[in-house]
């Protein structure tokens, strides 16, 4: 029996603009559901070739009005036969001209012959239920579309390729066979046959392969999800140049006159392929402008939340005051002294802070390359591996991955302690538990219903 969540049902035929709400050269519609290429014959131009067209091939006419037979658009059709689709049911993709009007009309056409509007995620759902992809593949679809870097798409495409599933398949299917040398014993526990050892070492295997892919949330996370940067210093050391700089554009008004920064300034960069949020902040200085010494304000709390601080001093001014010096050392581990407008100092790379923190000058470009490996540096500390590492990022993927962790390390100290057989058994059922919650094979209507409403609509 099929399994229906949400409000989805998977009878339906259902619908939806799978790219941007806007006007473009082409739009694609995408549709499915049992009897859908049937349906869509009805406005079809030439509608026995769909009805008796092969799956994946491109048909080539024109929609029209079911009821007046007046064309709405010259489109192409790809077809998809079940199971042999994107959602293992049959499928239709529209690929027509981008204009809201036409659009429109296509999907007030269909709607009029018989699908309903899919509500977000329902395509990957569907896939999901009709076996085409488990949960963590799934997952990866969602963490496609919402990457903001290349390096982000790379990762995501790995876990929807089948990376992460294999690997969690591949500590499954130990605990399986472990569980099953267990039920033998307990069922026949009178039997002659000699008891079948239980491997520790294969139990440390799976704790071990679940620690690696638990080291990799931190890094999974930062690169789908991004980090703060934030410009400081005092007015006139070159924040805003260096803003600038780092955006290859100027977005950040540059004078020598103080405090033309009133508050902070954002934008979204790639630094090693993750995706930072910069500030350029208000130069921190005693304003006796109420409006400078808001932007001042503003920008000291932004700071705080910051997870990199790039204190910016200018080199040919290199003496901080007390004050400087106690900001500094609240901020820890997040400052990284950065030396500007080295140009202007022609001893630098002699000068004694110039061994320990990076220079650069914001208006020649020197030193920049250098300042953006130490920043990269900086946010992959403890970092694991590069592309071809399985990660994971999920919130969710995290915390059933240390749930079947809890439970190998309590069936191990149960084994150790010897236990009875029935209540250490319980551990691997608990351990078993979280791994078929991870790829879907155990789900909840609540844990679905949260993972696929945070899809855009026609995906």
């Amino acid at each position: 029996m099929q399994k229906r969540i949400l409000s989805y049902d998977l009878n339906d035929p259902i619908c939806a603009l799978a790219t941007p709400w806007g006007t473009s050269a082409l739009a694609v519609i995408r549709t499915s559901g049992e009897g859908s290429i049937e349906l869509i014959s009805k406005i079809f131009s030439k509608p026995e070739s769909l009805k008796r067209g092969k799956g994946g091939r491109l048909y080539h006419g024109f929609l029209v009005s079911r009821e007046t037979r007046e064309p709405i658009d010259e489109v192409m059709i790809a077809l998809f036969r079940a199971p042999h689709s994107y959602t293992g049911e049959d499928s239709v993709e529209i690929y027509c001209h981008g204009s809201l009007p036409g659009i429109r009309s296509i999907l007030e056409a269909l709607r009029s012959i018989g699908f309903r509007p899919a509500e977000p995620g329902e395509f990957t759902y569907r896939a999901f239920i009709h076996g085409k992809m488990d949960l963590t593949r799934a997952e990866a679809v969602h963490e496609i579309v919402t990457s903001k870097t290349q390096k982000a798409h790379l990762l995501a495409l790995h876990r929807l390729e089948g990376a992460l599933e294999r690997t969690l398949q591949n500590i499954r299917s130990t605990l399986l066979d472990l569980q099953t040398s267990i039920e033998i014993q307990l069922d026949y526990p009178e039997e002659d046959a000699p008891a079948v050892p239980i491997s520790s070492n294969s139990i440390q295997e799976c704790i071990s392969a679940i620690d690696r892919l638990l080291q990799t949330y931190r890094e999974g996370k930062l690169y789908q999800e991004g980090v703060q940067i934030a410009l400081a210093g005092r007015t006139n050391v070159g924040k805003s140049s260096l803003f600038n700089r780092f955006l290859r554009e100027e977005r950040s008004i540059v004078s020598e006159i103080h405090g033309t920064t009133r508050d902070y300034i954002e934008a979204t960069v790639s630094i090693g392929g993750i995706p930072v949020k910069l500030y350029d902040t208000a130069g921190l200085r005693t304003a006796l402008d109420p409006i400078e010494a808001e932007g001042v304000k503003r920008s000291l709390s932004l700071i705080e939340s910051c997870a990199l601080v790039l204190f910016l001093i200018d080199c040919t001014e290199p003496n901080l005051t007390e004050e400087e010096e106690g900001f500094i050392g609240r901020l820890g581990n997040r400052l990284l002294r950065v030396y500007t407008k080295i140009d202007l100092r022609k001893d630098w790379y002699n000068a004694p802070e110039a061994q320990v923190c990076p220079g650069v000058s914001a208006l020649t470009g020197e030193g920049f390359d250098r300042l953006l490996k130490q920043i990269e540096s900086r946010l992959k500390e403890g970092f694991h591996g590069g592309t071809e590492e399985v990660l994971i990022e999920s919130d969710r993927q995290k915390e059933l991955l240390e749930r079947c962790k809890h439970a190998l390390v309590r069936f191990q100290e149960g084994i150790d302690r010897n236990l009875p057989l029935d209540i250490v058994a319980m551990d691997i059922q608990d351990a078993l538990q979280a791994m078929g919650e991870l790829t879907g094979e155990i789900t909840t209507e609540e844990m679905l219903a949260r993972m696929f409403s945070r899809f855009c609509v026609g995906k």
